[in-house]
């Protein structure tokens, strides 16, 4: 019984190692990417697109992209478009310092409800990449039946 417990431990011991050195990996992956430094402003996004997965008719449709400025000077954000009324962008007005956080808001319509979606959102910036396109994507739950 002693062997048994002991194998049983070994095993998710190795399970929880091999999970903890993915995640650093990861970690340093991502770390990577937010020092790369670039000469004027940059955008470096935590993720450049969010899946809403299977969400619920009239659910809460808001989401929000996280980003860095990367660069040296000041970034600023002059216009977000979605790529239809459905999807509708927030952007930070004031300028982002270097090496600062911002946050793109985007609001998706799920009062349609019973299909899938992608849907993109365009940033124009004063970045050493001027234009960058987001993309949001999942399905929304048909709406409920009716009650008589």
């Amino acid at each position: 019984m002693k062997k048994i417990i002991t194998l049983a431990m070994l095993v998710v011991l190795g399970v929880a190692t091999s999970t903890a050195q993915e995640t650093s990996k990861k970690l340093k992956a991502t770390t990577a990417k937010v020092a790369a430094k670039v000469n004027g402003a940059g955008m470096v996004f935590v993720s450049e697109t969010i899946d809403y997965g299977t969400v619920a008719y009239n659910s809460d449709g808001k989401r929000e992209f996280v980003f860095t400025n990367n660069g040296n000077k000041p970034l600023i954000i002059t216009n977000a478009q979605g790529s239809c009324g459905c999807t509708v962008p927030t952007y930070p007005k004031e300028p982002i310092a270097p090496g600062a956080k911002g946050v793109i808001g985007v609001k998706y319509d799920t009062s349609r409800g019973g299909q899938a979606f992608t849907k993109t959102v365009t940033l124009t910036t004063n970045a050493v990449v001027p234009t960058k396109t987001l993309t949001i994507k999942g399905n929304v739950l048909a709406a409920p039946a009716a009650k008589s």
